[in-house]
This record gives C-alpha cells, sequence and structure tokens, in this order.
C-alpha cells in the first residue's frame, strides 16, 4: 500500500509540474503547444510539416478526451480544426509544399489546443491515449508489412504487356536465324577449370541481362568469365537472342533449356515426381485458399507457384550440369554484382561444399521456422537454431560435392517426404 501510495503521490507531482510547465508556454508562437516538442524552435525544411502533425495527434487526443467528459462543443471545434489542418497538410513532407493558408491552420490550431489544455489537461489520460495510439500505428505497421508481402508476390507473377512482347520479338527473330548463327563464339571455354564459371538459372531474359553485365562491368579480366544460362522451353529463344544481341564484352555466355536435360526425369529426380503430382499442384493453385492477408500469410513466400519450375530445384543437380568443372559460383537472378568477385575462387571452403552468406541475424532463417521438428526424422538430424543462407551467390565446390554425394542425399530426404 505505501508503494502504491508512492507512486499517487509521484504521478500528481508530474502532473502538477507538466500542468506548470504548460502555463508558462506562449501558445501564440508556433511549436510550443507541445511541452514534448521545444526542438522545434530549430527553423528546419520540415519544421511546419512536424509542427502541423504533432498538432493533429494532439487534437485527436483532446478531442477523445473531450468527448469523455462532455465537452461537446470543444469536441466539434477540435475535429473542425483537425479536418482544416488534414487538408493543409495533404501529402506534404517539407515545408515548401505547404499551401499559404496552413499557417493560419496552425496558429487556429495552437489556440484550440490552448483552450482544450486548460480545460482537459490530464497528463495521465494523455500518456494513456498516446499508448493506444502507439499500439494502434503497429498493428498497422504489421498490416501494412503482410499487404506488402502480397503485393510484391503479385509484381512478382505479374509481367507488363511490353516485356511480354518483347520476348515474343526476340524468340520470333531467334528462330528466323539460321543454325549458324544462333551460336556463341568461344565455346571452347565452357569447360575450362581454369576460367572463373558461373551458373544462372532463370525464365526472365532481363533479370538475367543485369546479373551478367553488372558482373562483366566490374570484372578486371572479362574474357576469363562464363556464364551457364539455363532456362526453360518458353524462354530459351529470347534468352538465346538477347545476350546474341547483346554480348558481354569478352565474356563467355552458352544458354541451354533445361527440357533438354533428358537425364533429368521423374524416374531419377524424386522431386519432379512431386512437382508433377496432383496434391503439390493443388497447394500452390488451390481454389479456396485464404481470401484475407492475416489468413495463411505466414507462409506466403513459401506458395509461390515459382517453386514448381524445375529451374528452381536444378542447383541440386550442379555437378551433372556440370560434370567437367570443378568450382562454380551459383547466381540467383534478382541481384546486382558491384565489385569483381574473382577473389571469391581464392576462399578455402575447408573441405566444406557450399560457400555462402549466413542469415542469422533475422530469426525467421531459423530452421525451427520452416522445418517441421515434430517430425522425429527432422528433429534427430537438425538443430532448430542453426541457419539457413542466402541462396543470391553460392560458391560451390563440386568435387567435394561428388565426394559426399550431395545430390543422393538430397534424393534421400526428397524420397522419405514423398
Amino acid at each position: 500500500m505505501e508503494v502504491v501510495q508512492q507512486d499517487d503521490e509521484a504521478l500528481v507531482k508530474l502532473e502538477n509540474t507538466g500542468i506548470e510547465r504548460s502555463k508558462a508556454v506562449d501558445s501564440a508562437v508556433l511549436g510550443k503547444y507541445s511541452i514534448w516538442r521545444r526542438e522545434n524552435e530549430n527553423e528546419k525544411a520540415d519544421s511546419r510539416v512536424r509542427q502541423m502533425r504533432d498538432q493533429m495527434i494532439m487534437a485527436r487526443i483532446y478531442s477523445v478526451l473531450a468527448k469523455s467528459r462532455d465537452k461537446l462543443d470543444l469536441y466539434q471545434e477540435l475535429l473542425a480544426r483537425l479536418k482544416e489542418s488534414q487538408r493543409s497538410l495533404g501529402e506534404a513532407t517539407a515545408d515548401a509544399e505547404l499551401p499559404k493558408s496552413a499557417l493560419e491552420r496552425m496558429k487556429a490550431m495552437a489556440q484550440v489546443l490552448s483552450k482544450a489544455r486548460d480545460l482537459l489537461y490530464d497528463c495521465k489520460a494523455i500518456t494513456e491515449r498516446l499508448r493506444v495510439m502507439l499500439l494502434s500505428a503497429d498493428e498497422q505497421v504489421r498490416s501494412l508489412k503482410k499487404q506488402s508481402t502480397f503485393l510484391s508476390q503479385l509484381a512478382a507473377k505479374t509481367i507488363p504487356n511490353g516485356i511480354h512482347c518483347l520476348s515474343m520479338r526476340l524468340t520470333i527473330d531467334y528462330y528466323l536465324l539460321s543454325p549458324e548463327k544462333r551460336k556463341f563464339p568461344n565455346s571452347e571455354n565452357l569447360e575450362n577449370p581454369e576460367l572463373y564459371h558461373y551458373a544462372l538459372f532463370s525464365d526472365n531474359v532481363l533479370a538475367a541481362s543485369v546479373v551478367v553485365n553488372s558482373t562483366i562491368m566490374n570484372a578486371k579480366e572479362p574474357e576469363k568469365h562464363v556464364f551457364h544460362l539455363v532456362t526453360d522451353k518458353l524462354n530459351f529463344g529470347a534468352m538465346n537472342m538477347w545476350f546474341l544481341l547483346n554480348p558481354p564484352g569478352d565474356a563467355t555466355i552458352h544458354v541451354e533449356n533445361v527440357d533438354d536435360f533428358k537425364w533429368l526425369n521423374s524416374s531419377y529426380c524424386p522431386v519432379l515426381k512431386q512437382l508433377e503430382s496432383a496434391a503439390m499442384k493443388e497447394y500452390y493453385f488451390k481454389a479456396d485458399r485464404p481470401k484475407t492477408l492475416s489468413a495463411g500469410s505466414s507462409n506466403l513466400k513459401y506458395r509461390n507457384p515459382k517453386y514448381l519450375s524445375m529451374l528452381n530445384h536444378l542447383r541440386f543437380y550442379l555437378p551433372q550440369v556440370y560434370p567437367k568443372l570443378n568450382k562454380i559460383l551459383f547466381l540467383d537472378d534478382d541481384i546486382v554484382v558491384q565489385r569483381d568477385l574473382t577473389g571469391l575462387w581464392e576462399v578455402d571452403l575447408n573441405g566444406n561444399v557450399n560457400g555462402a552468406v549466413e542469415t542469422c541475424g533475422e530469426s525467421f532463417h531459423r530452421f525451427d521456422k520452416y522445418l517441421n521438428f515434430s517430425n522425429p526424422n527432422i528433429s534427430q538430424n537438425f538443430d532448430p537454431n542453426a541457419c539457413g543462407w542466402a541462396y543470391g551467390m553460392n560458391m560451390f565446390d563440386l568435387e567435394e560435392w561428388k565426394r559426399k554425394d550431395i545430390t543422393g542425399i538430397y534424393h534421400k530426404w526428397q524420397n522419405m517426404v514423398s
């Protein structure tokens, strides 16, 4: 009881101090309406914008207090001033973007806030309202993040008509070429282990071009770089034609069609059998999927139909695709290279198959976020606190891969879940 009494006394003292300070504030001077924003005395490019926003926050708080205490005239006056300030502020982010009427609106708002403060000031109540507003804003941020995830998935799967036309034109032009003109130069470099080899699996022509060209632009010796592109049948012609028209300088490039890998069939590759199953297609294309953003948003990223493409799983067959190479740098098609990458071939992997950027800084990359540890096979073989890694750029030691039979291990786990 003594502690509670001390707390109450401290709160009363704090309120009295706040009231005295508020009385000392000259409400005729803009920016002085709030005891928490003395820094607004400093002239800045957005000082009035920030003052108006703060005024609107306090107006919302006092309007709630006015209504709860039957000060209806003051409540209506606050709402009217709030609406005027909202119209004046609009989408402005700097003082120069404010209309000429903004200054008068601010003065009018300062006067009504001063009046409300004299009638309604209550430190405890204001603090409580601020806390409610903060929680509401936090919930809005979470909702917007879910919406952003949803829209980014939608944007990724929606290609503008202009890009569709580009792909069609490139494909037509490619198949009009004679077989001799469809060939890239420097084919003798494709299996030379002394050069720098890159693997890029993509069905996006422009994205692949960005990766290749940004790598070459930053390379110290472009002629020593070899790009192995694999795409699907639909984009094979367009991908070839683009790089025939826009060759990457002195670098070597080669484009293959994943459908030409006859060894990659469902009898050899368990995941291909799964991708062809009705259950898998239902998972990605089910008609009665959640209609709201909150429902099912937790695994939205992993339900992208792009995972049905074999291009997304081909990375687990790198030694089979490039049997004569020792090392290869795997690049995703959503990156931009900003420096020379040749130093990565000098990195000692210490007997590991994969050199990658760790992502332990974010908890959602830990295994317990996307592996089912209620399954004993998972819990007995994986550490829930271990981290996944970024697939944007990976160096693979293909000799070590073959020695450790990584593809065989991959098949083993795929068969266990099939």
